[in-house]
């Protein structure tokens, strides 16, 4: 079934958005702002406690924002559940219910957008008889339930924290290749956490990087890309100026580095483009690096730079 709602060109925009935990705690989220465009498959990355569950907890609208502003679908987190679906970590489920029983609560809290037969379908892809009880699933399982779940309401934007984790190599490849299809065919909006950065790079086309309770990379994975250079050669990192050095490392007798131009680079210096997790993981090593956020990406009161 699909949805006869218009999806704002905007699926999350979230401008100084701020959360504590106490009112001396820790700040999971600060002045974080950014926005996600309709349509694209994101992912969400950063080290652990960087408040990637507290960010789509927030989207989700089952934690509210200590400072700052967030819509989802042009409204309030909450007012649209029947639009959006949420995948925590730990996939609650009723462990008394059987599968079958499971995708029928499905149906009723999802009147008019439910679609049994596709939820069925991915059910029964992992051979799990219908009058299987929960409690009896192995977490990989519980897992393809969860999933569908939150595919069988067709919703029009997909949270997902860590969706995969406890899933062997073939069942996660299998489940992420069903959820793409449905992003790609019905245009869903996906954000999703993961620390499995080839998986993300195969799956993704947006990237927010978290860190320090900000969004420190966001925006199109090729953009975010061809915006860093890999660089090696025999200078110093002081060669590379003015360019911006992300991170320097010792190689050989020379070094590598991973750089934002800033004019033309000189002859002494071999480049390529970076991948993904090159990107990714330079950034997660170094986190005083300049942020970057491109203008897509980048919420009303935003900077693009930080």
């Amino acid at each position: 079934m699909s949805s006869t709602s218009t999806t704002p060109a905007v699926a999350i925009e979230a401008t100084g958005l701020g959360k504590r935990y106490g009112r001396h705690g820790h700040a999971a989220l600060d002045a974080c702002s950014f926005r996600l465009p309709a349509g694209r498959i994101s992912a969400l990355v950063g080290p652990n406690g960087a408040g990637k569950s507290t960010l789509l907890a927030i989207a989700a609208g089952l934690l509210r924002p200590t400072s700052g502003s967030v819509t989802v679908l042009g409204a309030a987190p909450g007012e649209n559940r029947d639009r959006v679906a949420y995948l925590s970590q730990d996939k609650p489920l009723y462990p008394q219910l059987s599968i079958a029983d499971t995708l029928r609560m499905g149906a009723e809290l999802n009147p008019g957008r439910w679609d049994a037969a596709y939820a069925s379908r991915i059910v029964e892809q992992g051979d799990l008889a219908p009058k299987t009880r929960v409690r009896s699933l192995s977490g990989g399982q519980r897992t393809r339930v969860a999933l569908a779940l939150a595919l069988g309401k067709r919703p029009e934007l997909m949270l997902l924290d860590e969706p995969m984790a406890d899933l062997d190599p073939l069942a996660r490849h299998e489940l992420m290749g069903t959820l793409m299809a449905d992003a790609a065919e019905h245009g869903t909006t996906v954000l999703m956490s993961s620390h499995i950065v080839a998986e993300l790079a195969d799956a993704c086309d947006h990237l927010l990087l978290l860190g320090g309770g900000r969004i420190r990379l966001g925006g199109g994975i090729d953009d975010l890309t061809a915006a860093h250079s890999l660089v090696t050669g025999r200078g110093t990192a002081d060669a590379l100026a003015p360019h911006t050095v992300v991170e320097s490392r010792a190689a050989g007798r020379g070094l590598t580095a991973l750089i934002r131009r800033d004019g033309p680079l000189d002859s002494a210096w071999e480049s390529q483009e970076p991948s993904l997790e090159e990107l990714i993981l330079a950034h997660l090593r170094n986190p005083g690096a300049p942020a970057l956020i491109t203008p897509g990406t980048t919420a009303s009161a935003a900077a693009v730079t930080a």
